[in-house]
């Protein structure tokens, strides 16, 4: 009777001892667990922290250079405006003077250089417009990519239509106008250098939330792979992320450039 109760007094206590022992593991395997758990939290969040100032770091670089191009492309604008333009004024005043000094049958001669004294002075008025950014602003988004193309056309290109597709919708920030406005500059501009193509067109689709920008050429297009990591194309892409748009420039060769830009307009 008293091995009995011994026996059972010891099974009891292995019975006590054992569930302790459980109680203990599954306190140790869950403080594991939960430190583990917190442990990748805030891994998570001091990469997460690290991407996002990586990212804030990235958009003050991308917005200093944007900042700073646009300074110099306004100060070349003053100098084409104020200073070539003074000085191309002057010489076709002073040949309209000596126009008038000369035989008749020498006049004629004089013709061919003046107009193209005045052809020039008109594209360096125009240019200097479409660098300056308080002008763009002033005359407007639309009406500013419709002197670019019309420029572009009288020095290359067979066509460079704009067209329009739903109502205009103005711009919240009106310095995203000037970047979107750039944007297109950008492209045209490698048209006219690289592109050797006769016909350009822009089509501009504003939806109720959106603004779809497409620029195509006609040229004789490119390897997108080879040529990614363009300075031209970095700096469209870098300027579309400053304003939370998406770019896409598609292209073949032989098959033309396309430049699809999506720019949230609210």
């Amino acid at each position: 009777m008293v091995q009995t109760t011994e026996r059972l007094a010891s099974t009891a206590s292995e019975r006590y001892l054992l569930v302790y022992m459980i109680a203990v593991l599954v306190i140790v395997t869950t403080l594991v667990i939960v430190f583990f758990v917190v442990f990748l939290k805030r891994k998570n969040k001091l990469l997460e922290d690290r991407i996002k100032q990586q990212q804030a770091f990235e958009a003050e670089i991308a917005q200093a250079q944007t900042e700073t191009q646009e300074q110099t492309l306004k100060n070349i604008g003053w100098e084409l405006h104020d200073n070539v333009g003074q000085l191309l004024s002057f010489a076709s005043m002073q040949l309209s003077i000596l126009k008038m000094q000369v035989e008749d049958d020498v006049k004629e001669k004089f013709k061919d250089t003046s107009d193209a004294l005045k052809e020039s002075l008109s594209e360096v008025r125009a240019l200097s417009k479409t660098l300056n950014n308080e002008v763009v602003l002033n005359i407007g988004f639309e009406k500013s990519i419709t002197n670019e193309l019309n420029r572009l056309k009288k020095m290359k290109f067979t066509s460079a239509e704009l067209k329009i597709i739903g109502d205009q919708v103005e711009f919240s920030n009106r310095k995203h106008e000037i970047i979107v406005f750039r944007i297109i500059q950008e492209f045209l501009s490698n048209s006219v250098k690289y592109s050797e193509a006769k016909n350009l067109n822009i089509t501009l689709d504003y939806q109720p939330e959106k603004l779809i920008i497409t620029a195509k050429d006609d040229g004789k297009g490119f390897d997108v792979n080879e040529v990614e990591k363009g300075s031209g194309l970095i700096n469209m892409k870098s300027r579309a992320a400053l304003i939370n748009a998406t770019l896409d420039l598609s292209s073949k060769p032989s098959e033309g450039v396309e430049l699809v830009l999506d720019y949230p307009l609210t």
